[in-house]
């Protein structure tokens, strides 16, 4: 058990009734607390290298479980239920620890933004290159689902995978900050229960928010369908780092509804029925308004295109019409150049 200064008593108070409300507004005092601290207490590499060996046993761990399951179920069990599962665990897992990170670090000494959207780009293209083709976003599903690439049932089954996965992100990763490895994990353990709402706006704007981070990441992903890995890996990567160092401070970007369920919908602040407002409704309305500016049509809902004309690819030869006028008798020529007419005297 770590021991600070002006901290006496925390891990007794942290989990009874008695002071809930203290425990609340822990992240409040946290800056003071940290300014009480000797500079050896502070963050040193090793907190550092103890999350990134973190990421590196959760990417690890996944991919193993997508090579287990890629060999004991079939195609189809794999790609709606294994897969995503196993990227849902990797991708809340990996934020849940980034997101610590960003919160306590800046209290550390010197931890800054640019570091955490450093490791936020490159655990993103990480993801990219290891999910094999999952998703871990409802909204992608989905969007799969307008596009007649997935079935209702398949959909479905993505659905549940996807929060199963988070579900069991938030469980793992709690347990790994009650090992309390650093100082920053003890303190992460005591106010994990006792969380505040990431939403920092009005709701009207927090759900814009969410629906516009969600529409642009959506076309980018649309666009770059095609392009290779070597580009499209980078290119949502560094989208996602962008949406979150513009969007983080009013609502924590996240886009991603499973995501957010797993990690704000316990936390205090808002109801429920806000948290699904913005976290839920947004992102898929910026997802269909992103489906239809980019295709112009919901292929399962209608097939006419809305935005762009359609124009046939095969070019219809123009045909020259002449038009006689009325008393004039047409000439024609026989074979040879001889006229049809008789010779005049």
């Amino acid at each position: 058990m770590w021991h600070f200064p002006g901290l006496s008593g925390c891990a007794t108070f942290a989990y009874t009734e008695l002071y809930k409300e203290e425990l609340r507004e822990l992240p409040l005092l946290l800056p003071r607390v940290w300014s009480g601290l000797s500079p050896s207490t502070a963050l040193t590499m090793g907190t550092l290298n103890v999350s990134i060996a973190f990421f590196f046993l959760v990417v690890g761990m996944c991919q193993v479980l997508r090579w287990l399951s890629k060999r004991l179920l079939s195609p189809r069990a794999y790609g709606c239920l294994a897969r995503e599962l196993a990227g849902s665990l990797q991708l809340c897992m990996s934020c849940l620890e980034l997101r610590m990170l960003m919160e306590i670090g800046p209290w550390g000494g010197g931890f800054g933004l640019d570091m955490v959207l450093t490791l936020l780009f490159l655990l993103f293209a990480v993801h990219g290159a290891s999910f094999d083709g999952a998703s871990a976003n409802p909204t992608v599903s989905v969007q799969e689902f307008l596009l007649l690439e997935s079935s209702l049932a398949a959909t479905a089954a993505k659905l549940l995978a996807q929060g199963v996965g988070t579900g069991t992100g938030w469980a793992v990763t709690k347990l790994f900050w009650s090992w309390e490895l650093t100082q920053f994990h003890f303190i992460q353990s005591l106010i994990s229960s006792e969380c505040s709402s990431s939403i920092h706006t009005s709701l009207p704007h927090a759900a814009l928010v969410e629906g516009t981070c969600s529409f642009l990441f959506h076309l980018v992903l649309l666009k770059s369908r095609q392009s290779h890995p070597l580009c499209r890996v980078p290119a949502l990567a560094a989208t996602v780092t962008f949406l979150t160092y513009t969007a983080g401070s009013f609502t924590g970007a996240f886009f991603n509804p499973a995501l957010a369920t797993a990690t704000t919908f316990h936390c205090t602040g808002n109801s429920f029925w806000d948290y699904i407002q913005v976290y839920w409704l947004g992102p898929l309305a910026g997802m269909f308004a992103a489906l239809l500016l980019y295709q112009g049509n919901i292929p399962r809902l209608f097939q006419k295109n809305l935005l762009y004309s359609q124009k046939s690819k095969y070019k219809i030869p123009k045909v020259k019409v002449t038009v006689h006028e009325e008393g004039d008798e047409p000439k024609r020529k026989r074979k040879g150049g001889k006229s049809n007419t008789e010779p005049r005297a």
